[in-house]
């Protein structure tokens, strides 16, 4: 019996339909041997912590190295708080603005806390102009599900108390999508009041990586060549990994969810995920909005003139629903 397509083996050369600068960094994330640098580090075993917190620090020395510096250039004044058992970096604009976004930083649920969280909610500051809220949740192996969720789900009950929901946007790229549309479910669950808009950049909402780009972009990704299920199962810590609080993807998306603005490239691991989520967001009746950028691998082009246009798109949806709250 025939299971599927079978391919030959090829060279995908790097598309002339993209800027230049997107076309370097596709080719520079690339070996002589046309293997993704980045599918050369295996993932350590669910069970294996301890080559986790090894991971962990060689992922953190990557982002120290790549953040070098960018502090210094934000606009927006840092402090840190503490919120229950949630670390929670608070960005201030210039300008006084009596609106929030909630920032949740990606690096698929194990990765990118501390100072690139920080440096992350600067940056939504100065993009939106506004009162940023960047949240540095727990993460495994030391803190499981549903760690970073209840950190979630304790700064936005502490924003609520500072903001009107109709004034809150909450976003997050990856793992952070991931959190920002399970934070939305079980707030709605737990009779909160809801954002007035939510922002998923190739989000990580199927944790069963069912769909069809886990196989097809699989090695064309050049960012996230391989599938992550041992940090899924990691995070997941035994619990379903259906459940809608872990794969937001197979949440109910009733009436009153908020409108969503999603993003994916073409190249990206995770286009299945963001396309499915658009799909039954609209077949939910909630305004959503679906970006798929030219071939964009996973987290963009890391400083291409196409990341400065997905930020421009990004920060007039944000303006667009604020202004309809």
């Amino acid at each position: 019996m025939n299971h599927g397509v079978k391919l030959e083996a090829r060279t995908v050369p790097v598309p002339q339909s993209i800027s230049p600068e997107a076309q370097a960094t596709l080719q520079r994330l690339v070996g002589a041997d046309g293997v993704p640098l980045n599918a050369l580090h295996a993932m350590p075993a669910p069970d294996d912590h301890d080559g986790w917190r090894r991971l962990q620090a060689a992922v953190a020395e990557h982002y120290a190295s790549v953040n070098a510096g960018q502090a210094a250039a934000l606009r927006a004044s840092l402090h840190t708080i503490t919120v229950e058992n949630a670390t929670v970096h608070v960005a201030t604009p210039a300008t006084e603005s009596e609106f929030a976004y909630i920032d949740l930083h990606g690096g698929a649920l194990v990765f990118g806390g501390g100072e690139n969280c920080r440096i992350a909610a600067g940056k939504q500051a100065d993009l939106h102009n506004m009162l940023c809220y960047g949240i540095d949740y727990r993460m495994p192996p030391e803190h499981p599900y549903p760690a970073a969720l209840d950190d979630c789900m304790a700064t936005y009950r502490h924003v609520l108390q500072h903001h009107a929901a109709e004034h809150i946007v909450i976003g997050g790229r990856s793992a952070g999508g991931n959190l920002a549309a399970a934070l939305v479910l079980r707030a709605r669950d737990e009779g909160l009041p809801l954002p007035a808009a939510l922002v998923l950049l190739s989000p990580e909402v199927d944790l069963t990586e069912s769909g069809d780009s886990f196989q097809v972009n699989r090695t064309v990704d050049v960012i996230l060549p391989n599938p992550l299920m041992g940090t899924n199962l990691l995070y997941a810590n035994g619990a379903d990994l259906t459940h809608p609080y872990l794969s937001p993807l197979f949440g109910d998306f009733a009436p009153g969810f908020p409108p969503t603005f999603l993003q994916s490239g073409t190249r990206d691991l995770f286009l299945s995920n963001t396309v499915r989520l658009h799909r039954a967001l609209r077949q939910a009746r909630v305004p959503a909005v679906l970006h798929v950028f030219e071939a964009m691998p996973h987290g963009g082009f890391m400083g291409a003139p196409e990341d400065a246009e997905l930020a421009a798109e990004v920060a007039e949806f944000v303006r667009t629903q604020l202004q309809r709250g």
